[in-house]
């Protein structure tokens, strides 16, 4: 996810930036920090070295609505995990399973594991 949040501030860093986590919605490093002058949502920290503050999905239309009050530039980011997956899942179909080497199996396991 912060990958993503570094590639998407890379192209336009004037928006903020609100991923879709589960049942939450949370903006992660630099824009936790500036929604936090705006909101009472508190920042925590997310992993080591990344912060994120972070509402409910049943909150949302609030939120939106003090983002656009404000005019604040909030672009949502959807998790398309299921799409990612379904993609991997393809892929693995179509692999040539009595030619594959033993590394190879465990590193698509590993990949498996990250996507689920």
């Amino acid at each position: 996810m912060y990958e993503k949040y570094l590639k998407l501030k890379h192209a336009d860093s004037s928006k903020l930036y609100l991923f879709k986590m589960g049942m939450f919605y949370s903006f992660l490093d630099k824009d936790a920090i500036e929604i936090a002058k705006y909101t009472t949502l508190k920042v925590i920290e997310h992993t080591k070295g990344v912060v994120k503050c972070s509402f409910p999905s049943n909150s949302y239309d609030k939120y939106m609505s003090i983002f656009k009050h404000m005019n604040l530039d909030v672009e949502v980011v959807e998790n398309n995990k299921s799409e990612e997956l379904d993609n991997y899942l393809d892929k693995i179909a179509k692999l040539d399973m009595d030619n594959i080497c033993p590394i190879e199996s465990l590193n698509i396991l590993c990949k498996l594991k990250e996507l689920i």
